[in-house]
């Protein structure tokens, strides 16, 4: 019988909870248990010590445990306004919504709520919608919640409403911490509390690796809804003026949602162009349209990476398929526990200056690049 593989996330999840019950354990049980390779545990590993997670011992790795002493400090403050330092139950309340809870937040609501908890926090998650144009009749009962003592939001900043929703959540009574998202505020124009991905960096670091490769056709396909496009696009140009690409043998294209009528004609337009420029090398953002659009080469006849190779944007699920797509992976996880540190530190020192975190996706070369052919 063929294994089934958790998704990466889940995973990463799982483990948590295995170091919660064992409180140690060594790589080699960790990867029986979830039937991966130990090379596959070290990675996760890696990744949720970099997110301030977990802690590597000798042959395995533990839960971090909330520090003693001075980083304990900003708890001071919340356990003041929330009740007793003593108590074993969390001294305090911090809500967060978010735009989706299927694709892409998942993994930084789980990160969050772990880092809360170190702070003797309890996070409420909420979900909204990325169609949502005004996000303040679901963010008003978190503000309204005399027991929230922060909100953690994803507003639309593009949409029709989006400066009157800044300057109302900048008026609230709690602070604010956004997440993927920049704004200001006010007539000064006062920028709000963020932690971000920088997507940007993330379209210069695939389309780096493939100029690496020797590709100097190389081409970017975007998904028309996603918030994270703009920055995609923004890296894409830059880095293609560095690099001297020449626009006549390149494309930037914008396409529909993959589940959405028009992406099936939007995919063989694309193919079409890519064949006729002999583009050798495409970034596709997300991973569900980077999927698709390599099924469909594939019915063309246009072998990956044999004769055009393909990193997706997002990392999601690009690891399971095949071949496995090398991918540029938003830190997730890291995102979403520097969204509770901020907090943290502005309801420790409300008078501190704004502070606006920049984190930087990683590269995960995998089965779908190569040198261009010839």
């Amino acid at each position: 019988m063929a294994r089934t593989e958790l998704l990466p996330d889940l995973r990463r999840e799982r483990l948590i909870e295995l170091l919660r019950e064992r409180g140690t354990a060594r790589v080699a049980d960790l990867a029986a248990v979830t039937d991966v390779t130990p090379l596959t545990i070290r990675r996760d590993l890696k990744l949720l010590v970099a997110a301030g997670l977990v802690e590597r011992v000798h042959g395995g790795a533990r839960l971090v445990e909330p520090a003693p002493g001075p980083a304990a400090a900003p708890l001071d403050g919340l356990a003041g306004r929330a009740g007793s330092a003593s108590s074993p139950q969390p001294s305090g309340q911090i809500a967060m919504l978010v735009p989706g809870l299927d694709f892409y937040w998942p993994a930084v609501s789980r990160s969050a709520e772990t880092r809360a908890r170190r702070f003797g926090l309890r996070l409420t998650l909420r979900g909204d919608s990325y169609e949502s144009e005004d996000e303040r009749p679901a963010l008003a009962p978190l503000f309204a919640n005399e027991q929230v003592l922060g909100v953690l939001a994803v507003p639309n900043v593009e949409g029709a409403h989006a400066q009157e929703v800044i300057d109302w959540i900048a008026g609230q009574r709690v602070p604010c911490v956004l997440m993927e998202r920049e704004a200001a505020a006010g007539p000064g124009r006062e920028p709000v509390e963020s932690v971000t991905s920088d997507h940007a960096f993330g379209a210069e670091l695939a389309v780096r690796y493939l100029w690496g490769l020797g590709h100097r056709r190389i081409g970017l396909v975007v998904s028309r809804t996603s918030p994270t496009t703009r920055k995609v696009r923004l890296g894409f140009d830059r880095v293609s003026r560095e690099l001297g690409l020449d626009s006549a043998h390149c494309l930037s294209e914008v396409i529909p949602d993959s589940r959405t009528i028009g992406f099936e004609a939007a995919v063989g337009a694309v193919i079409d162009q890519a064949a006729a420029k002999s583009v050798s090398g495409l970034l596709v953002h997300s991973d569900r349209e980077a999927m698709a659009l390599v099924q469909r080469l594939e019915l063309r006849g246009l072998r990956v990476p044999a004769d055009i190779s393909v990193i997706a944007y997002d990392d999601e699920v690009a690891e399971m398929f095949t071949p496995a797509l090398t991918a540029i992976r938003p830190a997730r996880e890291a995102l979403g526990a520097a969204a509770v540190d901020l907090m943290v530190n502005r309801l420790s020192d409300p008078g501190r200056p704004v502070h606006r975190v920049t984190i930087s996706p990683s590269l995960h070369i995998r089965e779908s690049t190569e040198p261009p052919p010839g």
